[in-house]
């Protein structure tokens, strides 16, 4: 029943290239009937040389023109058969992989966080791969042997009604066989899809962090788990490719059997005088040319199980639920930098509440700085104000509406956000920079770099702003001053710094902190910290621990206290 799924799936893939299709099996129509037209002129010419100086020039010399006119319009219809199948297969996939890249930017980050990338990205590249190479099979072999099998029958039941019969008698055997192979080997190509993206997410994970795997002597271990992965695949792939390779010896040797029948009953046949020898001639190669593409089909089915199980793959990420919708009539208050949160709870399984009835009023130009240990909700609490994430209960509200009234692009553009993970993406610095301001010029874009601190070092790089960033080509403290700078030319009216400049020098750090403190004048500011010192000139100070406001206030009136806050902030300066 899913792979009926699948199919109907496949097939509205396919839909929107309907003329192709039909230009297709056209040409593959007339492919097939050239090419056995062949085969028939033959056993004619055979019969124009049979008899002691009776040979027939003139008829064999017209019979060599027909076949070499045949002969060409078989191999332009064949050319233009596999262009079409070849552009109907790369459109599909190209489709295929527009509609997986769209899906992405429409799921939810819980499901983000929740598979791993390597997986991901294996469905969007090894499995569309496999799915195209089945579907080009499919098309391209399918069609023509289904095409063959069908008109050599009838032109054999035109020839000869006996030989005909005994050929279409013995054909469920091959259906037979090939039904017994392939039904085994279905369950280990959907095996080998799914530890293949398994040990693609372990590859990708091991890449990324090979200086940590390095550096903790892990390396034994880590090929231990790749090994582990690798013999489960090595074991569904053997036995797929074996099941699967079982079914053309198989199949050629029913269709021997098939040759051998037609060949003796012809023989008979050509004794009695009921049929010439240029007619056996014809029924043995329509008996080859019938058997052939059982062949085929037989392993364009093993391939086309193996394409399903990856389109199956590919079809459950595409019908995972989007993000929930933006409402239908969104509110666009005015700017004012208010935030406030009622009751807020939330958790990221039901079993484990992380945020439980929260409550907040920041006035507009605050300087909220969020402070706890490690796992109290910090980072989540930023989470919930992007809306990368629906509260469970409760509201947010933004400038005093609720932000499930506004758009998420409406409710982002409202913020500047520089998170402890730097993303850069693999093009210029510039580009890079000016990501949430394509139409900056050049003097906003040095103006935000020097307010970061960033000019200096990317004026030392080869091709200064132009400089394409790859992966490995700027430290971890460049890539967050580069973050910086990139908040800093949008001037939002909002601010979030999630532990924004974990990655910087101390000396470096000071200067920022004043450019932030010019930046912060006027907007309301979320500030997430470890380092307590860089937080005391905040407005409002929010010590969380498990998911609750446990002390609220500035830096003076919490040292005061002498509480939760005080604890962490002298804990640093301990000898």
């Amino acid at each position: 029943m899913k792979d009926k799924q699948t199919v109907i799936k496949v097939l509205r893939l396919v839909k929107p290239y309907s003329p192709k299709i039909f230009l297709s099996l056209f040409c593959s129509l007339l492919s097939v009937t050239a090419q056995l037209l062949i085969p028939y002129f033959s056993g004619k010419s055979i019969d124009f040389m049979l008899g002691q100086g009776k040979t027939d020039f003139d008829g064999i010399l017209t019979v060599i023109v027909i076949i070499g006119i045949t002969v060409i319009i078989a191999a332009i219809s064949q050319h233009l058969f596999a262009v079409c199948n070849n552009k109907i297969s790369h459109s599909v996939c190209r489709d295929l992989r527009n509609s997986l890249s769209d899906k992405l930017h429409r799921l939810p980050v819980s499901y983000l966080d929740s598979h791993p990338s390597g997986d991901l990205v294996s469905r969007m590249v090894s499995d569309i791969d496999t799915f195209s190479d089945g579907l080009l099979m499919g098309f391209t072999q399918l069609f023509t042997g289904v095409i063959t099998i069908g008109a050599t029958l009838v032109l054999m039941l035109v020839l000869n009604g006996a030989v005909a019969l005994s050929v279409l008698i013995l054909t469920p055997m091959s259906f037979l066989v090939a039904k017994f192979i392939t039904s085994r080997t279905h369950r280990f190509f959907t095996d080998q899809a799914k530890i293949r993206g398994e040990q693609t997410a372990l590859i990708n994970e091991l890449v990324e962090g090979q200086n940590v795997v390095k550096a903790f002597g892990h390396e034994e271990e880590s090929l231990s788990d790749f090994d582990e992965i690798n013999v489960r695949l090595g074991h569904s792939s053997l036995f797929a490719t074996f099941f699967s390779s079982l079914t053309n010896p198989s199949t050629r040797l029913v269709n021997n059997i098939v040759y051998a029948v037609v060949a003796l009953i012809g023989s008979l046949y050509a004794l009695t005088g009921a049929v010439s020898v240029g007619q056996v001639s014809i029924f043995l190669s329509y008996a080859s040319q019938y058997a052939k593409p059982f062949n085929e089909i037989s392993g364009v089915i093993t391939e086309l199980q193996n394409a399903l199980t990856c389109a199956k793959r590919v079809f459950d990420l595409l019908g995972q639920n989007d993000m929930k919708k933006d409402t239908d009539n969104p509110a666009t208050p005015p700017v004012t930098g208010s935030v406030e949160l009622k009751k807020v709870s939330f958790s990221y399984t039901p079993d484990r509440p992380l945020i439980s009835n929260l409550s907040l009023k920041v006035e507009p130009g605050s300087r909220v700085a969020i402070v706890g240990p490690t796992g109290c909700g910090k980072t989540t609490l930023i989470n919930l104000l992007m809306r990368f994430y629906d509260v469970d209960s409760g509201e947010i509200l933004v400038d005093g509406e609720n932000i499930q009234n506004l758009t998420r692009e409406e409710l982002r553009s409202r913020y500047g956000m520089v998170l402890q993970d730097t993303w850069l993406s693999e093009s210029t610095v510039r580009e890079n920079i000016t990501y949430g301001k394509p139409d900056a010029t050049d003097e906003e874009i040095i103006s935000a770099a020097k307010s970061a601190h960033a000019h200096s070092f990317i004026r030392r790089l080869p091709d200064g702003y132009d400089t394409v960033i790859k992966s490995d080509s700027l430290s971890a403290g460049q890539k967050q001053l580069l973050c910086i700078a990139r908040a800093m030319l949008c001037l939002p009216p909002m601010l979030i710094l999630d532990e924004a400049t974990s990655s910087i020098d101390t000396r470096t750090e000071m200067k920022i902190q004043d450019a932030f403190s010019k930046m912060m004048k006027g907007r309301t500011s979320f500030i997430v910290a470890h380092r307590l010192s860089t937080i005391r000139e905040a407005d409002i100070i929010l010590v969380m621990n498990d998911g609750h406001v446990v002390e609220q206030g500035n830096h003076e009136t919490l040292m005061k206290k002498n509480g939760f806050y005080a604890k962490l902030y002298n804990s640093q300066f301990e000898a």
